[in-house]
């Protein structure tokens, strides 16, 4: 299964998964009700002390943003150009807030155990009708397919650069959805050979 975790013993590690998750809806809510500068940088600093709490270094919570630098930055100055460069900081601290946050869920918690607790999390959808192990089932899948869809597309990529195609959108998106679905369809025979019932 392909995770981040890193494996540790600090009370964040310790934590029931659902808990987190909660705590992570929880924060994400308030941070968007927040409306002054100060509080989202407050924010922006407790969700930075967590991660020395959590015995992981602060290079691991700039690993958390660098991915998404560009955006940020990009935020900014459309953001600083329309409403002010005060706005821009505002929404680019109340963004980074969040990534590190979420980082520092998968960070602390196993896929699994995130996917158990989010399962027990959605036991009301009985009620509508809806099958929460399916659901949990379709999250795990989701999550194991995000390293196989970064490789295929590396491989067609690399396959495609020997015709000197790689530079083609349509070269690349074409063999890469079809081996895509081949392989939910083989992925889909191996669940149903195996008899699995939610």
């Amino acid at each position: 299964m392909f995770e981040l975790y890193r494996p540790g013993q600090s009370f964040l590690h310790r934590l029931p998964a659902g808990a987190k998750v909660l705590a992570l809806a929880l924060c994400g809510t308030v941070v968007f009700l927040i409306g002054q500068l100060w509080l989202i940088a407050f924010c922006l600093l407790a969700a930075l002390a967590l991660y020395p709490l959590s015995r992981l270094p602060l290079a691991t919570a700039w690993a958390q943003i660098r991915p998404a630098l560009w955006i940020l930055v990009a935020i900014l100055i459309a953001q600083g150009l329309i409403n002010g460069w005060t706005a821009g900081a505002f929404v680019v601290a109340r963004f980074a807030a969040l990534l590190l946050l979420a980082g520092l869920l998968t960070l602390t918690t196993r896929v699994s155990d995130m996917i158990d607790g989010i399962e027990r999390g959605l036991w009301m959808l009985k009620y509508l009708g809806l099958n929460p192990a399916k659901i949990s089932l379709a999250l795990s899948l989701a999550l194991r397919f995000i390293p196989v869809l970064a490789q295929i597309t590396a491989e067609v990529r690399e396959a495609q650069k020997v015709r000197g195609l790689d530079r083609s959108i349509v070269a690349v998106a074409v063999p890469v959805v079809t081996r895509t679905l081949r392989m939910s369809d083989d992925i889909a025979e191996a669940i149903e050979a195996r008899g699995y019932n939610a």
